[in-house]
């Protein structure tokens, strides 16, 4: 435990819906959620009333009646977040932005410049509030698994520094849930083996763990229970994969249902490939039952893709054999697709048509030379007139709930 608490967790509290309340100052203590049919972000008020992101519209105020709906202001969500970050980059440049609204930071070294780390975390928040306008919570622990744990606790709008000496009787008194990779369904997994804490966890046999929640994930949680985490702060990062998932609710597994929705995620997918000069040989489905369970099927192809058609029918592929593999499910609740091992994009060599089984998405093919042209044509359109501006047929007129302009933030490599 010799080492010092260096590594800083700084998270913007309840971004969205502050921001709005900045630039409109008579929502301030008032509660307020961004979106309108879907609570995309909830402020603290509305929290209170149990209304949080993801929320029906509906049930948000049933549950809370002077609920007031606003729109986003996605050019200020960029413009502050970005400056936020900025400010943290004043005292290190060691930061690594994990999204728009927060960020890690390693202030080893810089004592002698700015005093020491709870020093450096109180200056940070200082600053944001007196030149932004904005709350902002800051964590500071050894690891960066722990000053994220921290950041959580001290919200909102608070400070938190977790001494060394005493990490692991901080950590272990707290619920499950605030650990990485513990969502919902490994969240009841383990309640359901009477694991609620994770000092719990930390106590579990490792096969014990390994057997409820699996080997990847079981090795992982048993060594963050322990605040193993040997992560180093990245200041650059680079995508291994690129995706994009949509939430159904809860709609019937037929393929009028799912196959607007995966054509659509494919066209934000592949989009994003095109933007960087990217393709991927790899395609994995994901799909999320009723009752929050999910299964994944991938494919690997011999050369890279980019092409949206192509990456919706092997993506509607993967979901017919997972729903196939599981023919008791009924309800699909969302559905996500991802594209993995990127290369550059490489010159291009026209095949011969040979009349081989999987010719049309073989990149030099004829007919995936047609489809790239296409999807030139639709990304030159969307540069210059906005992505609303075309669609492919098949998801033309498909309603969602989350505004194009949060997808973009959300979606967006920072």
């Amino acid at each position: 435990m010799g080492a010092t608490a260096t590594i800083l967790h700084a998270d913007l509290d309840a971004f969205y819906a502050s921001v709005e309340q900045l630039l409109d100052p008579s929502l301030r203590g008032r509660p307020i959620a961004v979106g309108g049919g879907v609570v995309l972000a909830a402020s603290y008020e509305a929290k209170k009333f149990g209304v949080h992101g993801g929320m029906s519209g509906r049930k948000a105020r049933e549950l809370c009646p002077e609920l007031r709906f606003v729109g986003g202001h996605f050019d200020e969500y960029q413009r502050l977040g970005e400056a936020a970050i900025k400010v943290i980059g004043d005292f290190t440049p060691l930061v690594e932005r994990i999204s728009i609204d927060e960020a890690f930071a390693d202030v080893a070294g810089t004592e002698h410049l700015f005093g020491p780390p709870e020093a450096v975390a109180r200056a940070i928040r200082s600053r944001v509030r007196e030149e932004l306008g904005l709350p902002i919570s800051v964590g500071v622990a050894r690891t960066k698994h722990l000053a994220k744990i921290a950041s959580q606790v001290a919200k909102p709008d608070g400070l938190l520094v977790v001494d060394p000496v005493r990490e692991l009787e901080f950590l272990h008194q707290l619920p499950v849930e605030l650990m990485w990779g513990v969502g919902p369904v490994t969240k009841a997994e383990l309640a359901a083996a009477g694991v609620t804490t994770i000092g719990q966890l930390a106590a579990m046999p490792g096969r014990s763990l390994e057997g409820i929640v699996g080997q990847a994930i079981g090795e992982k949680l048993g060594a963050l229970a322990w605040n193993r985490d040997p992560r180093a702060i990245h200041t650059e990062h680079r995508a291994r994969s690129v995706g994009a998932q949509s939430a159904l609710g809860r709609k019937a597994a037929r393929e009028e249902v799912y196959r607007p929705t995966l054509h659509y995620l494919a066209d934000r997918v592949a989009t994003r490939l095109r933007a960087k000069e990217r393709s991927g040989r790899t395609v994995t489905a994901r799909v999320r039952f009723a009752d929050l369970r999910s299964v994944t099927r991938s494919t690997t192809l011999p050369a890279g893709i980019s092409a949206t058609t192509i990456l919706a029918e092997i993506a509607e592929e993967l979901v017919r054999a997972a729903l196939r593999d599981h023919p008791g499910e009924r309800i699909v609740s969302l559905l996500a697709i991802s594209v993995s091992h990127l290369e550059p994009d490489a010159m291009l060599q026209l095949e011969l048509p040979l009349g081989l089984a999987d010719e049309k998405r073989r990149p030099g093919a004829r007919l995936a030379a047609a489809r790239r042209k296409a999807d030139g044509a639709v990304d030159a359109i969307r540069r210059r007139f906005g992505r609303e501006a075309v669609a492919y047929g098949t998801v033309a007129g498909l309603a969602h709930g989350v505004p194009e302009g949060f997808r973009e933030l959300a979606e967006k490599e920072i």
